[in-house]
């Protein structure tokens, strides 16, 4: 047997004068391992640097995931930026495999074109415009989204035909006769509001339309009207345990119709418990069209935007008025506007007031109007309209540290959210992984969350952002990180974004999705020291204090957060007694002494609170 083994690794000629040793050893056997010829020229070759196996790794991206492929090279220059440079021959991997990426992105954005992919296109034409790269269709042309709008007219999809009709008019403007389709569709489908909106179109042109049409068009809805489009939402979850004894768990809220299949916004927070994998308990969702003694119909999530506040709900019954999304208007601060809802469950209320305040930061991305309409729980969700019965946004009620104000989401941010609650599920909002400071300089990037795309490619903290996609980026004061955010908001995760920075680099970053509460997931994965920044306004540097425990001195105090409102000043002498995050709360809580300079280093136990929803995060 030992002889059959060697034969198998030597030739015979050997096989004497194995046996020559076989007989002097006296053994029985020799154990012998089989190195094969592949396995000895491996071991003879010198070990890869970890940049040459980087390089590899980009490689095997290059033709499936040409995006992915582009953002990594990003990475692997700013790790490797010294040694790339001193190599010719690593300039010229780079600069092919750049190249070979380029190349199949723009092949599978033709492809997309070529197969009427328009979303598809439009988001790789994105990608490649960021890049300095223009391609001859984009997907978005007003001719291609004209086309879209007229095949999604014809099959009854109305909602969706009138949206990329409204986006062909803004590039390039309607012509009468295809306004004049959508107008008579308008009307057919009785939403006045959209009928206005294409027959100033035609006229704009110098067009005319049946008088029939016209009529119909120039007339107003009252608000007895409006009130039949709007509808009670109920979301039963069973039975709540308190003190031993059990009572029904009812979730109230307000919708509206905006399409005559069924089609409904409302708030994401009304019908959270739908959709939360978190959520583990009995939830149903209905709507009632009139008073408490009315059927309750059941209801579906189409669609859903936490971080707008948003959701597209469903049900099977023909409405008897439709809001449009077409005919939205911006308002002006002391304009007049009306709150429909159902407030406490008092059905089809109207209430009357102002917009008090544009330009709220209360949600995660964007702005919201501030209005002193009176809106209570269960308004939710409502419409809020101008005098003209144009829709200005959508009440969210109940925000408890502003009781007794009432805010509403732009109809704007409405339209820019519903194509991605359309497509079904959760809305996916791409991000970088930086929070800003607004100051007199620009947006400052004051932290870099872990693993995501701005820590991937080292983006340093302290830099500002000076354009993002070629266009600098310009805001009245207090609007420079919603104008930011709305650069990025349309844009799908995966997509490249072209971001330059005042240290004068410019970097191509693919974004990522956007987590559902962006600080609680960094909190997870960073230092407390760290996260006093984003979410406290605390930028610390080490101190030379060698205490018993970890000491800092405070760097930096960004101007409105909680730091500055708790006194907190540059060198501050700061030690961390606590951090804890209370992500289904919503809110983390950081323990600090202080020796504050400006009270004669007077040591101070504070307990700092914050909100982990925030709304300066890119």
């Amino acid at each position: 047997m030992a002889f059959q083994k060697i034969n198998r690794c030597i030739g015979t000629s050997q096989l004497g004068a194995m046996a020559l040793v076989l007989s002097i050893t006296g053994a029985g056997f020799l154990p012998l391992s089989c190195v094969s010829t592949a396995q000895q020229e491996k071991r003879l070759t010198p070990q890869r640097s970890t940049k040459d196996v980087r390089l590899d790794d980009i490689e095997r991206h290059v033709s499936a995931e040409p995006a992915k492929t582009i953002h990594l090279i990003g990475m692997y220059r700013s790790i490797y930026n010294q040694e790339i440079a001193e190599s010719q021959a690593s300039l010229e991997a780079v600069a092919s495999l750049e190249t070979q990426a380029i190349q199949n992105l723009e092949a599978a954005q033709a492809l997309a074109v070529s197969e009427k992919r328009w979303e598809d296109a439009a988001s790789m034409a994105r990608s490649l415009a960021s890049l300095g790269v223009a391609v001859p269709h984009t997907g978005m042309e007003p001719d291609f989204l004209l086309a879209d709008a007229k095949d999604r007219l014809s099959a009854g999809d109305n909602l969706s035909a009138f949206l990329n009709a409204v986006s062909s008019h803004a590039l390039k403007p309607l012509l009468p006769p295809d306004a004049l389709l959508f107008l008579e569709r308008a009307a057919t489908v009785r939403q006045r509001r959209a009928a206005a909106f294409f027959l100033s179109v035609i006229e704009e042109q110098g067009g005319t339309a049946p008088e029939n049409l016209r009529v119909y068009a120039q007339g107003q809805d009252t608000a007895a009207d409006m009130i039949k489009g709007v509808v009670t939402v109920l979301v039963n979850r069973g039975y709540r345990i308190q003190r031993g004894a059990g009572s029904p768990d009812w979730i109230l809220g307000s919708a509206f119709f905006v399409d005559a299949s069924g089609l409904l916004i409302t708030n994401y927070h009304v019908i959270a418990s739908e959709v939360d994998p978190t959520y583990e308990g009995y939830s149903r969702m209905y709507i009632r069209l009139g008073d408490a003694a009315s059927p309750r119909i059941p209801a579906k999530v189409i669609g859903w935007d936490k971080a707008m506040d948003l959701a597209l709900i469903k049900v099977e019954i023909k409405p008897e008025y439709v809001f449009s999304l077409v005919d939205w208007v911006i308002p002006k601060v002391g304009d007049t506007v009306l709150a429909i809802g159902s407030p406490v469950g008092l059905e089809k209320t109207v209430t009357r007031g102002i917009v008090s305040a544009l330009g709220r930061r209360l949600l995660q991305i964007g702005d919201v109007i501030q209005i002193d309409a009176a809106v209570n729980h269960g308004n939710s969700g409502g419409p809020v309209i101008d005098t003209d019965g144009r829709l200005v946004g959508i009440v969210f009620a109940g925000v408890e540290a502003y009781q007794g104000l009432n805010f509403a989401v732009p109809a704007e941010r409405l339209a820019a959210a519903l194509p991605a609650m359309i497509a079904g599920g959760k809305a996916q909002r791409p991000w970088l992984g930086l929070t800003l400071s607004e100051t007199n300089k620009g947006a400052e990037i004051i932290y870099v969350a872990p693993y995501t795309p701005a820590a991937e490619q080292q983006i340093p903290e302290g830099l500002f952002i000076t354009s993002i996609n070629g266009e600098e980026v310009t805001a009245s004061q207090g609007s420079l990180i919603p104008a930011l955010q709305d650069r990025l908001f349309s844009g799908r995760p995966g997509e490249l974004v072209e971001m330059k920075t005042s240290d004068g680099v410019r970097r191509i970053l693919q974004t990522a999705p956007r987590p559902d509460i962006p600080l609680a997931e960094a909190a997870k994965k960073d230092s407390r020291e760290r996260m006093a920044a984003p979410l406290f306004g605390l930028i610390l540097s080490p101190s030379m204090n060698r205490g018993f425990s970890a000491s800092y001195l405070v760097k930096k105090v960004v101007r409105g957060s909680i730091a500055d409102e708790a006194g907190l000043s540059e060198q501050d002498p700061v030690s961390i007694r606590g951090f804890k995050v209370e992500e289904n709360d919503g809110y983390a809580l950081l323990d600090i002494n202080v020796k504050k300079r400006r009270m004669g280093y007077m040591e101070t136990y504070m307990r700092l609170p914050a909100l982990l929803d925030s709304p300066d995060t890119l």
